[in-house]
């Protein structure tokens, strides 16, 4: 076999190591920017916070001759020539003999404990407990149980019991399997005790907790409701002899069943509809999650206008004191300053490309959707990541990357960046119309209607057609169920 050498052209796109920063850093939400933020000022002394004590003016001046910077390295890449980065002035006549520190040493160490009112175990309560006023619902239960005159053997089956509630506070383990598991440590265990310490637990605080299905619940509710409670009996009867007719809302079967007037029913069904099905959610543990918004957009002098959330987007400098450092160091520690020193420009480079991006994009987005903003969702124009990039000069995968997870607050509430782009549908007059203000008109549809005799998918498409909007019952249905709304037979209720 012959060996030979062939010169082959071709182009290959190659990505700097900036470049990859860059649109690593776009994609970030603004949970993990300020992670990544945080991760960069432990790992490179060279960057620092701007404080707001600084000088007005200073971060825009380092932002400015940053941007320069990259200005004058792309154009010398564009033309072939190599680009060498200026170097800065080091300050080294201003710097003082002994540098600044975070902290003194009585801060550290101190010579007395300091006063304080409370307990001497308070905090080693507090790390074994955690906060306490968020209980949860299962200790919330268990502090009940054990308050209650129990044997251990009840306490026992208890603590399994409550074990086996969800977050709704329904018992999602029969009884049957609970006997399983119990009969290993017990053997003589019996089911009927069970059932009873069941019964226990079911009387506790929420109302309705433990129980197995949604019909027990609300029996459960009612039994904790004062005897004299107007329509109590008449209510405890629908549940227990004809509640699966309540839940197909068959109220002309049960007028007939229960030999009521209208009016009569619709009392009975309200009491019913005042009890909670879910009596464990307002106990649930989960902790709520906060949206810190990236943009936001107020309306100013008749105009809206669009900037950047301070607290979203953090602001970073190059430590002057440290970059002073490097002409008196060796050879050695200088070259590692430098390199530090090149990394904290990449990296304010990179996020102040995030921030402008984000801006342009934001901007171009309220310049589209102004009239959501004015009048609602009714009003939002069908938009498309291809019309903001063709607009921005810039690829749809930008575009993409800078939309998601984005926030962004307006007067109407806070909406991901997402949210203003939408489908469309024909119009009758050739125009469109965004699915996003589909699904608001059918929402007021839906608001407005006889709950008597609520509006079926048919008849929402007829209506939106009249109004000129060509729309099929299946797209009509699609769009109700994203909303979560039910079906016209389940929205049926008595006037």
């Amino acid at each position: 076999m012959k060996q030979s050498l062939q010169l082959r052209i071709g182009q290959q796109l190659t990505m700097t190591p900036q470049l990859q920063q860059a649109i690593r850093m776009l994609q970030l939400s603004t949970l993990e920017l300020q992670m990544e933020v945080q991760q960069a000022l432990d790992s490179n002394l060279m960057l620092e916070v701007v404080d707001d004590t600084d000088e007005p003016g200073e971060y825009e001046k380092e932002v400015e001759s940053l941007q320069q910077e990259q200005a004058e390295a792309q154009a010398a890449e564009e033309n072939g020539q190599e680009y060498n980065e200026p170097e800065r002035p080091m300050e080294s006549d201003s710097i003082p003999d002994e540098l600044p520190v975070d902290s003194v040493w009585e801060d550290i160490y101190e010579s007395a404990p300091a006063a304080s009112s409370a307990p001497a175990d308070s905090g080693e309560r507090d790390l074994e407990y955690g906060d306490t006023s968020s209980e949860d619902l299962r200790q919330h239960l268990l502090w009940q149980l054990h308050m209650t005159p129990l044997s251990e053997t009840d306490i026992t089956i208890g603590e399994a019991i409550i074990d086996s509630v969800d977050d709704n506070g329904f018992l999602s383990s029969s009884l049957e399997e609970l006997l399983s598991g119990l009969q290993q440590r017990d053997p003589e265990l019996e089911l009927d005790e069970v059932e009873a310490v069941l019964h226990v637990i079911q009387h506790l605080d929420p109302p309705g907790v433990a129980a197995r299905d949604l019909r027990e619940s609300l029996m459960l509710q009612l039994q904790m409701l004062p005897q004299e409670t107007k329509w109590l009996p008449q209510a405890q009867t629908l549940l227990a002899k004809h509640f699966e007719l309540l839940a197909r809302r068959d109220y002309t079967q049960l007028k007939r069943v229960m030999k009521v007037s209208e009016e009569e029913l619709t009392r009975i069904t309200q009491l019913i509809q005042s009890l909670n099905p879910r009596p464990g959610g307002h106990l649930s543990n989960s902790q709520p999650e906060y949206i810190v918004p990236d943009v936001i957009v107020r309306k100013t002098k008749g105009s809206w206008r669009v900037e950047l959330n301070s607290d979203a987007a953090p602001r970073l400098r190059i430590n002057h004191h440290y970059a002073s450092l490097i002409k008196q160091m060796n050879s050695t520690d200088s070259a590692t300053l430098k390199g530090h020193m090149q990394e904290a420009r990449w990296f304010i480079k990179s996020l102040q490309s995030r921030n402008e991006t984000l801006l342009r994009v934001a901007s171009s987005i309220v310049e589209h959707q102004r009239a959501f903003l004015e009048e609602g969702e009714v009003a939002m124009k069908p938009m498309v990541l291809h019309d903001i990039a063709e607009e921005l000069g810039m690829h749809e995968s930008t575009i993409s990357r800078t939309t998601t997870r984005k926030y962004m607050h307006t007067p109407r509430g806070i909406f991901e960046l997402k949210y203003f782009f939408s489908s469309h549908v024909g119009t009758a007059g050739g125009g469109e119309c965004s699915s996003t203000a589909i699904r608001a008109m059918i929402k007021e549809l839906i608001a407005e209607e006889s709950p008597a005799k609520p509006l079926s998918d048919s008849k929402i498409a007829n209506t939106l057609s009249e109004q000129g909007i060509n729309i099929a019952r299946r797209t009509v249905a699609k769009y109700r169920e994203a909303m979560a709304i039910a079906p016209s037979n389940e929205r049926k209720r008595l006037a």
